[in-house]
């Protein structure tokens, strides 16, 4: 006897997210997560670091919104000193 699989009618469940920059909701896949780890501010490539995290676009404008409204100290709920914002501006001269 062969065993049939039921196929879902329903679509698979996409986690969203909100940018702190645009204040737009995307996939969290479109999205890059910052995270305060005891370290300091951090880039999350993987998505799974522990920490408070944020999400923020992949273009210049939402990064350079984010850094200078403060978005991301209130987000992260820390103040960034200038070595993060140094490593995070390097960050964005690499985005397109």
């Amino acid at each position: 006897m062969t065993s049939v699989r039921k196929q879902s009618s329903r679509p698979k469940h996409v986690p969203q997210r909100t940018c702190i920059g645009c204040r737009e909701i995307r996939p969290k896949r479109e999205l890059i997560r910052i995270v305060r780890t005891e370290s300091g501010v951090e880039i999350d490539t993987t998505g799974k670091k522990s920490g408070r995290g944020t999400y923020l676009c992949k273009t210049k404008s939402c990064w350079d919104a984010a850094l200078k409204k403060e978005h991301l100290d209130r987000a992260l709920r820390t103040k960034t000193t200038a070595k993060d914002k140094k490593g995070l501006a390097l960050y964005v001269e690499m985005l397109p």
